[in-house]
């Protein structure tokens, strides 16, 4: 009997830290979602304005525009400026023969 309350104690205790990882995504905090729902405005969508036919699309376009934003200003991380675009060349033309 002892060996099956260390057995079920020894479980207990193993499974406590795989259990507290179970939850690693928190929900967002009011703020957030504050902040979220004023970002959305400011892509321009208005919730006051919007029409039930017209709502996926809407909330949707806004979400697109936001999307955007946010690849443009993660884009360039670097310091170094954008990628350069075209070609050049150096030196000149090689003589006829």
């Amino acid at each position: 009997m002892k060996s099956l309350i260390k057995a079920v104690a020894l479980v207990v205790v193993l499974a406590a830290p795989l259990a507290s990882f179970a939850q690693s995504e928190q929900p967002l905090t009011r703020a957030e979602v504050k902040a979220q729902l004023k970002q959305v405005q400011q892509a321009g969508y208005n919730p006051a304005a919007a029409v039930d036919a017209n709502y996926p699309a809407d909330i949707q376009a806004a979400e697109a525009r936001i999307a955007a934003q946010n690849a443009i200003a993660q884009s360039d991380t670097t310091g170094y400026g954008s990628t350069a675009l075209g070609s050049s060349q150096a030196g000149a033309a090689a003589p006829a023969q």
